[in-house]
């Protein structure tokens, strides 16, 4: 069976051991916590990595029922992915994940949002959260501007997989990490221990095939069309992954250090 057609329950024991321990050496590493919005969502590209690199996955949905921990003491870090609904909802679990962020961020451990989950973390820094006035989306591969470091060798991607509506404004003491021109500004921060990415690094070629049959969305204002959205996959994919994938080490990285300077 390929990984990308794994259960949550595969997913969720799938771990590979060629990641290193860059600060703390070979104690076991930990599993990372996913946080998954729909019925069917896998962590896709996201997850293979960290599953590669030694870490289990640990995957829920407190949309449908499951509980988020009181603390990460036993995780090395923590990813909220996206999903179609909005940071701005006033639904029961988006208040309760927004909420269940400053765990991440007062324990130090390494936090990242995805999309919804990025909205998410700039609505729990006190920034706002819109649509474009003009009903513009950004959907299909778009450039954005890295303001970020190389990170391990990998240059940050110049032009990346869009799916959404909703933007975000930079919160107070951020750093920027990303940014277009286009409606919505805000590509990429990094608030301490968290990392907000407006755009979806973990697509897969399978997922944007699946997304881009969505004709309501095609006819949004910014929306590229299916057959331009795959042959873009195919040019832009190999350099995203290949940056994430050093990106994710040094993300997780983060937490061994801030673990050995507390001691």
């Amino acid at each position: 069976m390929t990984l990308e057609a794994k259960t949550d329950e595969q997913w969720s024991t799938c771990a590979g051991g060629e990641g290193e321990l860059p600060i703390l050496g070979r104690r076991p590493k930990k599993p990372i916590l996913i946080v998954l919005h729909q019925e069917h969502s896998t962590p896709s590209h996201v997850g293979r990595t960290l599953a590669r690199q030694g870490h289990p996955l640990d995957i829920r949905k407190p949309r449908f029922g499951d509980a988020l921990p009181d603390t990460l003491a036993d995780h090395d870090g923590a990813v909220i992915f996206g999903g179609p609904m909005s940071a701005n909802d006033r639904n029961d679990f988006i208040v309760r994940e927004i909420d269940w962020i400053g765990v991440a961020l007062r324990e130090n451990k390494p936090f990242m949002g995805v999309c919804l989950g990025a909205q998410m973390l700039a609505r729990y820094l006190g920034a706002r959260v819109f649509r474009d006035p003009y009903a513009r989306a950004e959907i299909g591969y778009h450039a954005i501007t890295p303001h970020a470091p190389r990170v391990n060798g990998a240059d940050w991607p110049s032009t990346v997989y869009q799916w959404h509506r909703e933007g975000f404004d930079l919160p107070s003491g951020a750093e920027l990490l990303a940014s277009t021109n286009g409606a919505y500004a805000c590509q990429a921060f990094r608030y301490g221990s968290g990392v907000a990415i407006q755009f979806h690094p973990e697509i897969s070629y399978a997922q944007v095939n699946r997304w881009s049959n969505n004709e309501k969305r095609l006819m949004l204002p910014g929306a590229q069309p299916r057959p331009q959205q795959l042959d873009d996959h195919l040019t832009h994919a190999p350099k995203v992954h290949h940056w994430l994938d050093a990106y994710l080490r040094d993300w997780v990285a983060y937490g061994y250090r801030a673990e050995r300077a507390s001691g």
